[in-house]
C-alpha cells in the first residue's frame, strides 16, 4: 500500500496494546504521525511510539483518561503543538468488564459508559474544530460484536457499544457539512493477549468465525486504515464488521 496518509495526524485513544497497538502502526505505516493515547500504563504506549519511529513515522505519547475532558483537551493541544494539526480521530479506548446485572452496582454501569461513551463524546469536541479545517476529517470509532449479538453478564458493555453505533450514525448526519466521514469498525472474535487469569469474555465461546478461525488485530486496523484513506470518503455512517463472519446482520 502506498503512503495514502502522508501528511495526516491521527489521535488513537486506547494505543497502548492490542487492537489500539495495531491501528496505531498501521496509520502509521500510511503516513500519518500519531497520537498514541493510553490512561495508564506509560511502558506501553512508549513502547509503541518506538516501534512507529523505528519504522520511520512520527509519534507522540500522550497520557490521559479520555473519561476526563480536561484530560482529551490537553491531549489535543498537545498533537496540535507538535504536529500542528488533526485529520483522524480513533475512539478505541474502552473497558469490557463481565458481571451479572443483579450483582452490578451504579457505579460499575458508570465506569463504562464513561470510558466508551463519554470519552467518545470528549475527544470529538475537543478534536472537532481542527477536523474541520482538515478538509477530509475522518472519525472511526470501535465497536463490538457484543453490541449486536447481546451477551449474558455484560448489559453495561453492550449498551455502552450500542450507543457508539448511534453515535456514529448521529455524527455522520451532522459533520458531513463539514467533510468529515463518520464511520464504525466492529472487531469480533480478535485473538488478543490478555493480563494473566482473565479468562476471554465468555460470549466468543457462542458465536464462531465462517472459516473458524479467529482474527487478528491487525485484520481490524487494515479496515480502519482503509477508511480514513482518500479511498473510502463516500462510506459514511457505516458498521463495518471485521469479524470473520461471526456475525452476518444488517
Amino acid at each position: 500500500m502506498t503512503n495514502e496518509l502522508d501528511g495526516k495526524v491521527a489521535i488513537v485513544t486506547g494505543a497502548g496494546r492490542n487492537i489500539g497497538r495495531a491501528i496505531a502502526l498501521a496509520l502509521a505505516d500510511a503516513g500519518a504521525s500519531i497520537v498514541v493515547n493510553a490512561r495508564s500504563n506509560r511502558a506501553e504506549a512508549e513502547a509503541v511510539a518506538r516501534e512507529i519511529e523505528a519504522r520511520g513515522g512520527k509519534a507522540l505519547v500522550h497520557m490521559g483518561d479520555v473519561a476526563n475532558a480536561a484530560d482529551v483537551e490537553a491531549m489535543v493541544e498537545a498533537a496540535v503543538e507538535q504536529f500542528g494539526r488533526i485529520d483522524i480521530l480513533i475512539n478505541n479506548a474502552a473497558l469490557r468488564r463481565e458481571k451479572p446485572f443483579s450483582e452490578m452496582s451504579y457505579a460499575e454501569w458508570r465506569e463504562i459508559m464513561n470510558v466508551t461513551l463519554d470519552g467518545a463524546f470528549h475527544c470529538v469536541k475537543a478534536a472537532l474544530p481542527y477536523l474541520k479545517k482538515s478538509g477530509a476529517g475522518t472519525i472511526v470509532n470501535i465497536g463490538g460484536l457484543s453490541a449486536h449479538t447481546g451477551a449474558r453478564d455484560r448489559a453495561h458493555v453492550v449498551t455502552a457499544k450500542a450507543g457508539i453505533v448511534g453515535f456514529t450514525r448521529a455524527l455522520a448526519h451532522d459533520l458531513a457539512a463539514d467533510g468529515i466521514t463518520v464511520n464504525c469498525v466492529v472487531p469480533g472474535l480478535i485473538g488478543t493477549p490478555r493480563p494473566k487469569g482473565q479468562p476471554e469474555p465468555a460470549h466468543h465461546l457462542l458465536h464462531h468465525t465462517i472459516s473458524g478461525e479467529r482474527g487478528r488485530p491487525d485484520d481490524v486496523a487494515a479496515a480502519v486504515r482503509f477508511l480514513c484513506g482518500p479511498a473510502a470518503r463516500y462510506i459514511n455512517g457505516q458498521a463495518i464488521h471485521s469479524s470473520g463472519g461471526a456475525y452476518l446482520g444488517g
